[in-house]
This record gives C-alpha cells, structure tokens and sequence, in this order.
C-alpha cells in the first residue's frame, strides 16, 4: 500500500498536546538515564551532610558512592532503570537502608531519616525481596562493575561478546555476529535513548566502544510499545558520564598479546553538580582481526580506531541539554583460506562510522517529563579487490557503500500514582547508497560449452554454445547476459549503482500499571514504513506480572505485535533481481525480489525466583511467529552480503539466566538457551526469490539446541587480586552443504567439496584424512565421519529433524588482575592477564554457512594488560 503522512505536522502536534500536563516545579532534573535525588536529616528533620550515600544493585553488579552536601542533600546521575538499595550511614547515627525504583528518567525521590546511634535499628531490607523485579518482560542486567571483570573474547567487537556471553539464549557466531533467540541479527541497540537498528557486527559496520558503556539492559523478552524494527534483542546502553564528577577520573590503558594484538587507550570523566564530560579514546592493532576460515590465521591483520565524547548540562533546575559524539574507523584484510592463499589473494575492507546525537530534557513537574532528541549516523564501508583480478577467485569485486541514517524522536513521561505512562514518536530518514563491482575470473563459471566429460570448457573460445563442435557441447547454463563481464573472455567489470531513500514513522503509548503485587503493562504501537517496498501495521503489546511475596516468586506473561522491518545492508542490490538481467542471470531470480516488511506474533511467559539471599533464577520461554522471515545470503561466496526473505519461519526456545551476587568475595551467573529456528519456503524476497520453488522446511543456520555460559570470579580480600573464568558450551549451528550417506551401502561422493574445505571440515575416511594434493573422493558410509562436524548417520539426514550440524565445543577463558598493584589512594596502577580458549581447542563456529562461509573459533590467545588509573 502507499502511505502518505506529513512527519512535521505530526510532530508539532505531538509538542502542543504535552503542554497540557505542564505546570510549575522545582524538582531537579537530570539528564542521561534516570537519577535518584533525595535529603539525609536527623529525627529532628536537621539536615545531616557530609553522610555517605550508597546506592546498588546486586544483581546487575551496579555499585556507586557519593557524600551529601551541606544540606543533606545528594543525587545519583545516569542510573540504568531497576531497583536499587540506598544505604545511608553518618557518623553517630545509625545505618539506613531502603529500595528504590528507578523507571524512566523523571527523577525518583528518597527521604533519609536517621536516628541516634543505639537509639533504634538499622531498617533492614531482605536481600530476596530487593533482588526480584516485578517486570513483565524479560530482561539481563549487566553493569560495568561485571563486565569489566569478564573474558572476552574479541577486542575488535567486544560489545557484541559481552552480549554473547552474559545474556541467555543468544547464540554465537564468527566476527562479532550473534543471532537472538533464533533470529539471524534481529538485534537493535538503543544508546542513551538514539534507536540504531542496522547491524553492528564488524564485517557490516562499526560498534560503540565498550569503554564507553557504563551499563547494558539487553531485553529479550516481547518488546515494550517503545521498541519497533528489530527486537528479537534490543540492547539499552547507557554510556559513562561526567555528570557530578567534581574531581577527575580517568584511566590509560595499554596491552600486548598473541597475534601481535596491541592495544592502547585512555578516558577521563569530569565536571560538577551542573555540567560534565566524558572522553574516551582507544586504538587496536591485531594480526586476527576478523574470524578466518582457517585455524591457522592466515591474511587477517587488522586496526581500529574509537573516539567518543558525552557532554552533560544542567541549564536550569528544569533543563538538561545531553550530547553524544563518536568516530571510529577500522581497516581489515579478509582472511584467507590456503586455497585463496595460493593465488594470492589480497582482500580488504575499511569502515568509517561517525554518530552525532543531541537531545533535551524538560521537567513540567516532579511527574511529568519530556525527551526530545536528534541523531545523524553514518556508516561508510569500502571493499577493495586484489589488486591482480585473477587472484580472486571465482570472481573479482569492488564495493561502497554509504547508509546515512537521521532522524528526531521525542518522549513524555508521567507518573502519578499506580501509572507510569510513556509516549512518544521517531522519525527515521534512511539514505542508501550502493556501488558495487564484479568481474568473472574462472573460466569455467560461465563456459559456453561442457567438455566430453561433461565439465565446462575452460577454453577463452567459443563464446557461443551454438559454435560448439566437435567433442564440444553446448552448455545448457550458458547466461549471454554474463558474457560482457567475463574477464576470461575478454569481458569488463560489471558495475551497479543504486540508491534508496527510506522514511519511517513509529508512535507509541503504554502504561506500566502497579496494583499492589500485580503489574500490568500496556501498550500499543503503530509503524509506517516507506522505503523500496511499503507498509504501515498496528502493534498491539501487552504483558503482566504478578510478585508472589511469601515465596520470592514473579510470574509473568507478555505478548507483541512487532512489524519487522528488512535489513538495510545491501537492500538496493538485494531488491533489484526482477529488474536487472545481469543479477537475474547471476541468481536465477524468478520475479520481483523487493523485500518487504515482515509481521510477528511474539508470546514469553517466564518466571523469577529469589532462592534466599544470595541466588536469582530467571527463566523465559518464547514463541515467534513470522511472516517474510529475514535471513542473509552472500555474492557468490564472497564477503558480500544481502538480506532475502522466507515466506514464514517459526521460532521456540528456552531461557535461564541464574544469577549469585557478590557473597564474601564471590560472584556467578550462568546463562544458557535452547532454540528451534525453522523456515519455511519459498523465497519471497532478495536474490534468488524463486515463488514457485515450495519446498520442505528447513533448520536455519542460527538454530542450535544448547548453549550456556558459566561464569565464576572471586577477590579472596577487597584490596586483592581478583580471578574470572568463563566455561562457554556450544551444541553446534546447523551446517552448510555437508555431504551425507543416503543409505548404509551407497558410496558417499565428496568431490562437491575442494580439499582445503574438506580438512576445514574435519571430514576422514576410516584412517584416510584429505590433504592439499589428495583430497576425498568416495567413501563408504561405514568409514565417513568428521572430527569438527556432526553428520547424520547414513539414510537419516533432513534438513529440518536431523540437519548436520558443528560439532558441540567447550572453551575456557580466564582472567587475574590486580586493580591496585602499589596500594594507591588517589593514583592506582593495574596489571592482567587474560586467557582466551585456555585448552586451545580447534572448533568451527560454522561451515559453509549460506551466510557467512566457514570461520574457526579464536585459539589460545594471551594478553597481559597495564593501566594507570586516577
């Protein structure tokens, strides 16, 4: 359908109606996150300063501490929404504790009354109680306080290992990619409230640097009205502040490791009760930057650069301007495998992003609140061939491409009472431009004639299958259409040029509702989109949970509508098969291949329990029901990459996180997710949609059916070393184009796969195993097997009950590090050491992915790090 809308006149309409709530206060604002403000006094209401004021949160490891001022007052900026304890104590008075929930970001008041020492209790808050969260979607909490105390694997994408590692049911896969709960990238990010919805994985564009994140909410549960376009996972950070940081902090930090991995880095937080700033810098220089598709990392050096500033103001008690600003830009080559070794292949690619985002906060009164804010992002990804075309293999290809993404959004907050109502609109303008370039370079891509074997002629001439004599025959799979672009033969580069401009419209109003030990949450959502293709759906989400209080129990359920909206990367070149004959011809494109937006039923249900004070279980189950489910193909096995659509696809798993918060020194969690992913043809969108091809259904390559990660980390004293270790377990993702044994007596024919991909495989034949030079041919069923794969056993293979699958890994990873190596006050030096895949365990976290191709899992990796700190 066409759709028609007037973005301004909406949203000058949105502006007129908040003035409606506003009236005179003058409650404090804060901007960035939420805050909790509040007043310590005596019994008698005197004002007590110079108090110690501590707020946490033990679950997510979230820990800050401030004194109050001369009138007992005191402010926490930049809080992560969740409940928090305050703890309070002051010389001669004694300790006071009590919880707070922070929600949104109009601030929460706390009133401190202290009495004489001795002359009453401490008021105790029970650790079950202040641990639960009476939410009724699912989510992990993950602070600074934790991750920087966690493994991880990837220094080049560490955001996207973070999320990997701490949050339930995500499943991993190569070069900084994770799919969520089944979906292939499905994942949106939300940094300080700008929606970034285009993916972040390292081979697409380039992540916010963790050194800025002060905290993660990763929400995997159906999606609040406020979250549209991708939210299989949607990824909250909250970045670091300067906010109320009278005296400056900051850090310099450097490492060295395997693989000529260098590192060096350096942030400074500063600023006072009404302004502050946070920078950041950081670069990375690796001889592995992306994952290869050999053990042995061969042609994979790679560096990055990061730079990000967070610019706070409090212009009055009531106004709170915020600025966002971050460049990065990372150079790689891609890595070789020994076949493309051989020729010399040299591949490389460089990605610049920069992202500004500007936005404003104004109290109309301690319940009332209003966001708006603004951002431009722009991702710039150049792919460079060999500079010998031939040297690429089967083809050679060039490509730039540049998404520009601006757009506004604003939001009003109201709480009063059991409400807490949120609305709000985004307008998206997403600019795309594509160039791309390819040339075929094996002659026996596109051979006018089969040889009297059968096989393509790799002869220059003829170029005609109507010329073949002789032995010669003409080749049924001849494309003229391709023959201008046969290097070969004579031919030149193909060149494509297409743009896109794609606008979008979400709106949204929900209320969080509190009755006593019941929350309801509801919510509903409209999107218009208008792009390549076009479409505007209503999105109904509605979700309620229930605290069981004798028992430390929340149960809950949720439900959402969510109109998924396609992948920008590559879009132009993947929705132009039914209109250009060349990328027909390629991809045997049967129709039009405009990609649509798909629809989504989601339903969870879930519960939390608090097992006494020192253990959390959280528990979700999910199903997801698409219509134009997303995946992702490549060009020809090449890097290049572009969306395509199934016509349905159906989604169900588990997923636990338990979580043990710090006890004597003492922190764990284990996280783990079983998902079933299955697609159904045909293709209805991207290269190759063929309507006509049905089909059975089929595992997608994201599916796996268990994974967990076990997290343990101790500090025997608080001035002492501390010690992490990660135990990741990985069932397997489902295979490419494995060979099989149709039965137990049929030979099982290998020549499908080259040598080189048949020792990535791990394929053997009793005791023979492939070499460069003598590869597999045959091999009885009896005798077929493989090391890093698991094949089905002879006459059982199906691609949606029994597929062949990775084989299951463990790995293990491990951390030591002293925070404060001289026993500094002020001024503090650190030393560490990190372990990445201790055992050095060779695994594949794919092969012959329709996606991706094949990539092994990162081996041993050693790295000692040095920092000063102040």
């Amino acid at each position: 359908m066409h759709v028609r809308f007037k973005p301004f006149l909406l949203f000058i309409l949105f502006l007129a109606v908040i003035f409606v709530f506003s009236y005179e206060a003058s409650a404090q604002n804060i901007g960035g996150g939420g805050s909790v403000q509040g007043k310590v006094v005596d019994s008698n209401g005197a004002a007590v300063p110079n108090a110690k004021v501590e707020i946490n949160n033990r679950v997510s490891g979230y820990h800050r501490e401030i004194t109050s001022g001369a009138e007992g007052t005191f402010t926490f900026h930049n809080l992560p929404e969740n409940p928090y304890q305050i703890s309070v104590t002051a010389a001669g008075f004694a300790p006071s504790k009590q919880v707070v929930d922070v929600k949104g970001s109009i601030p929460a008041q706390v009133n401190v009354n202290l009495s004489i020492a001795g002359a009453s209790t401490t008021v105790e808050v029970k650790g079950e109680g202040e641990m639960l969260e009476n939410d009724p979607t699912f989510h992990t909490d993950i602070d600074r306080g934790l991750f920087e105390k966690l493994p991880l694997e990837s220094q080049s994408s560490s955001v996207s290992s973070l999320v990997t590692l701490a949050s339930p049911g995500v499943v991993a896969d190569s070069n900084g990619l994770f799919h969520g709960l089944g979906d292939h990238a499905e994942n949106s990010f939300s940094v300080d409230g700008q929606p970034i919805t285009d993916q972040q994985s390292k081979v697409f564009s380039n992540q916010i640097p963790v050194d800025s994140i002060q905290s993660l909410e990763v929400i995997s549960g159906a999606p609040p009205a406020e979250y549209g376009g991708k939210t299989s996972l949607v990824i909250n950070v909250t970045t670091r502040s300067g906010l109320g940081q009278k005296q400056p902090t900051g850090s310099i930090t450097t490492s060295y490791g395997s693989f000529g991995t260098a590192t060096a880095g350096a942030d400074v937080a500063f600023g006072s009760d009404k302004w502050g700033n946070f920078v950041s810098a950081s670069g990375l220089n690796t001889g592995r930057f992306l994952d290869p598709p050999e053990f042995q990392v061969i042609h994979s050096k790679g560096n990055e650069q990061n730079l990000f500033d967070r610019f706070d103001v409090q212009l009055s008690d009531k106004d709170t301007a915020h600025l966002n600003l971050g460049f990065t830009r990372s150079w790689f080559q891609q890595p070789n495998s020994f076949d493309q070794q051989a020729v010399n292949q040299d591949q490389r690619a460089q990605i610049e992003t920069y992202n500004i985002a500007p936005s404003w906060t104004h109290l109309f009164s301690p319940s009332t609140l209003l966001a708006v804010g603004a951002f431009v992002r722009h991702d710039d990804f150049n792919y460079y061939p060999s500079s010998d075309p031939f040297a690429d293999q089967p083809e050679t290809l060039s490509q730039r491409r540049r998404l520009l993404n601006a757009g506004i959004k604003a939001d009003l907050s109201y709480v009063k009472g059991k409400h807490n109502i949120k609305g709000g609109i985004t307008f998206q303008h997403t600019l795309l431009t594509e160039n791309f370039a390819f040339g075929i370079t094996d002659p026996t891509v596109n051979a006018a004639c089969l040889d009297a074997s059968g096989s393509p002629d790799p002869s220059a001439t003829p170029t005609d299958p109507a010329l073949c004599t002789g032995a010669l025959t003409a080749n049924p799979a001849f494309a003229s259409e391709l023959l201008p672009f046969d290097l070969t033969r004579g031919g030149t580069n193909f060149g494509f040029h297409g743009k896109a401009d794609i606008k979008e419209v979400g709106m949204y109003l929900q209320d969080a509702i509190t009755m006593g030990n019941l929350t309801l949450n509801l919510g509903m959502r409209a999107d218009i989109y208008r792009g390549i293709a076009t479409d505007i759906q209503p999105e109904p989400r509605v979700g309620i949970a229930y605290n069981i209080k004798p028992s430390h129990t929340v149960l809950r359920l949720s439900y959402a509508r969510v109109m998924e909206t396609p992948f920008n990367e590559n879009l132009v070149l993947a929705s132009s098969g039914g209109n250009n004959p060349v990328i027909s011809a390629l991809f045997g494109t049967n129709g039009q291949s405009v990609i649509r937006p798909g629809q989504r039923n989601q339903f969870n249900a879930g519960f939390q329990q608090a097992l006494g004070k020192h253990l959390i279980v959280d528990a979700d189950y999910q199903w997801k029901f698409t219509r134009n489910a997303y995946d992702f193909s490549d060009f020809l096995n090449t890097p290049v990459f572009f969306p395509i659509a199934w016509h349905n696809s159906k989604i169900d798993g588990a997923s636990v996180r338990v979580s043990m918060p710090e006890t004597h020194g003492f922190t764990a969690f284990v996280v783990m997710g079983h998902v079933n992913a299955r697609f159904f043809p045909p293709q209805v969108g991207g290269l190759g949609t063929d309507l006509t091809a049905i089909g059975a259904p089929f595992r997608i390559d994201h599916d796996q059916k268990f994974n967990q990660t076990t997290h343990l980390q101790y500090q025997p004293w608080k001035a002492g070393p501390w010690f992490a270790l990660n135990w990741r377990y990985d069932s397997g993702l489902v295979a490419g184009a494995v060979p099989f044994a149709t039965d137990a007596t049929t030979p099982v024919d290998l020549t499908g796969l080259t040598a080189d991909q048949q020792m990535q495989a791990g394929l053997f034949c009793g005791s023979q195993v492939p070499t460069l030079a003598a590869p597999l041919t045959t091999c009885a069923p009896n005798l077929y097997g493989s090391t890093r794969l698991t094949i089905p056993a002879p006459g059982t293979q199906n691609d949606d009950h029994n597929p062949a699958r990775v084989a299951p890994r463990n790995l293990f990873d491990l951390s030591v590090k002293e925070d404060n190596l001289f026993r500094g006050d002020r001024y503090k030096w650190s030393l560490g050491f990190t372990a990445i895949n201790v055992t050095n365990k060779v695994a594949l976290y794919n092969f012959l992915s329709t996606f991706s191709g094949t990539h092994f899992v990162t081996p041993r990796t050693l790295t000692v790090d040095l920092g000063f700190h102040f």
